[in-house]
């Protein structure tokens, strides 16, 4: 796999107003109980500044054991699926289970906090987006457990990865993700289907564009997984086509605005795994999470330029293992979550001067 270049970058260089961070070491606290967490597949923040994860705990096991122990034998539990942490890293409260009617996922992929606090997460092997409540009360259910129909069907996902939730018009939005290859819009209390495109506003198909070449013209669709989707304060939807080493960007209808290639020249398993914004109103700045080069690239939005990044490979504070999702509070800080055997979460402050590191 050929991979671009993450230099490691001295933290607090500042080069034409670039953000800085600098990892905090001590967050969050430890978990009470015994808990571990496993692969943490989503991090988002609501609006008391409040840190919510999603992780699989079906995960653990092979990864904790050692030759003489058994996975069940270990000193550890598994936390439940979904924790909030307030911004000191304290557990405020945490729950995750299937209850009468509905299935929790197998594969949990993606957590988002709406306008209304309420909690949105996928099951991108059971395509299905569940919408509850902050103290896990089942809200809605979008799609059916096992259950998938193409890229155009309105009613069934295809391994939905991430949501996002327009306030002006109460509409979710779902990447949908690791089966089909499309953004679908649905009334955010009824789940009643709006909209639906593919690559460039396209109407989608299942066709198989295969690997993945860095030569190769912009794909006319979108690969698998379509990993992120984020909407700006100023109305454009950010989609992450993973894979394909691209965001485009769209207007809140479906019609295509931009693109940009982030390291275009990684082959694999792609480098727009995640996306976010800077908190300042005109959210100035495009934070990408890289799953294959490990690290965080920043991108001027006004331009889409990418102009710098920070971390690198590596099990430190500061580095990444298979870094999944990102997220920026309030003030500027940013979240990031790991999956595979990274199993972490890790918390970077916005430095405003170099002589604060």
């Amino acid at each position: 796999m050929q991979k671009a270049q993450c230099k490691r970058a001295t933290v607090g260089k500042y080069q034409n107003s670039t953000p800085v961070f600098k990892v905090d070491p001590f967050w969050p606290e430890p978990l009470p109980n015994n808990w571990l967490i496993g692969q943490v597949s989503g991090i988002a923040i609501d609006s008391k500044d409040h840190i919510w994860i999603i992780h699989r705990p079906n995960s653990l096991g092979i990864d904790e054991a050692i030759s003489t122990l058994l996975p069940q034998e270990l000193p550890y539990s598994p936390a439940p699926s979904i924790i909030e942490f307030d911004t000191n890293g304290k557990i405020i409260q945490a729950w995750g289970s299937s209850n009468e009617g509905w299935k929790w996922p197998e594969s949990e992929h993606g957590i988002f906090i709406d306008y209304e606090d309420n909690v949105w997460i996928g099951g991108f092997t059971d395509h299905q987006v569940l919408k509850f409540r902050p103290d896990g009360t089942l809200l809605l259910q979008i799609g059916e457990t096992g259950k998938t129909g193409g890229s155009n069907n309105t009613t069934l996902l295809g391994g939905p990865t991430d949501v996002d939730v327009d306030p002006e018009a109460n509409e979710v939005y779902i990447a949908d993700g690791y089966v089909n290859h499309r953004v679908i819009v649905f009334d955010a209390t009824t789940g009643e289907y709006k909209r639906h495109w593919g690559a460039f506003g396209s109407k989608p198909n299942d066709y198989n564009l295969g690997p993945y070449e860095t030569s190769m013209p912009s794909p006319l669709q979108f690969s698998n997984p379509v990993h992120a989707v984020r909407i700006s304060h100023d109305g454009l939807v950010y989609v992450c086509d993973r894979t394909n080493n691209r965001i485009q960007v769209f207007q809140k209808d479906g019609n295509y605005v931009q693109e940009v290639f982030v390291a275009r020249e990684t082959s694999g398993d792609g480098t727009a795994w995640d996306i976010d914004f800077s908190s300042d109103p005109r959210q100035e700045f495009i934070y990408v999470a890289d799953g294959t080069n490990q690290c965080v690239w920043i991108l001027h939005r006004e331009n889409l330029e990418v102009i710098g990044h920070f971390g690198r490979i590596g099990r430190y504070a500061g580095q990444f293992i298979w870094i999944h999702n990102i997220a920026v509070d309030s003030r500027g800080d940013i979240y990031t979550s790991e999956v595979h055997t990274g199993k972490r979460i890790q918390k970077f402050n916005y430095i405003n001067s170099s002589s604060e590191l």
